[in-house]
């Protein structure tokens, strides 16, 4: 049950924080495919296509993957089967988005 609290705070706390970051603006052109990831890769394509500060969380808010990726293809092969939170940092504009790795 404290588990299921925890994710509930998550989730109002990223609701909150993206509701802000949207302020600054989300990353011009941002894909992120495929979604669910089934092959341990995932591209982040954006429309400037600069380096990229990477940050995934599992759900219970716990950092499991911080990165810079140069082009667009981001290797997850590391990551368990579950449901996470990526955020990608261009510039100074950052996208929140949920990633299911399958």
């Amino acid at each position: 049950m404290k588990h299921f609290y925890t994710f509930i705070l998550l989730l109002f706390v990223t609701a909150g924080f993206s509701q802000e970051v949207n302020n600054r603006g989300d990353i011009e052109g941002f894909k992120l495919y495929p979604n669910p990831v089934t092959q341990g890769k995932v591209q982040i394509v954006t429309a400037s296509n600069a380096p990229k500060t990477v940050h995934i969380y599992n759900v219970l808010g716990t950092p499991v993957l911080k990165t810079t990726i140069l082009g667009s293809e981001l290797n997850l092969t590391g990551l368990d089967a579950g449901v996470y939170l990526i955020q990608v940092y261009e510039r100074d504009k950052v996208a929140t988005r949920k990633l299911i790795v399958k």
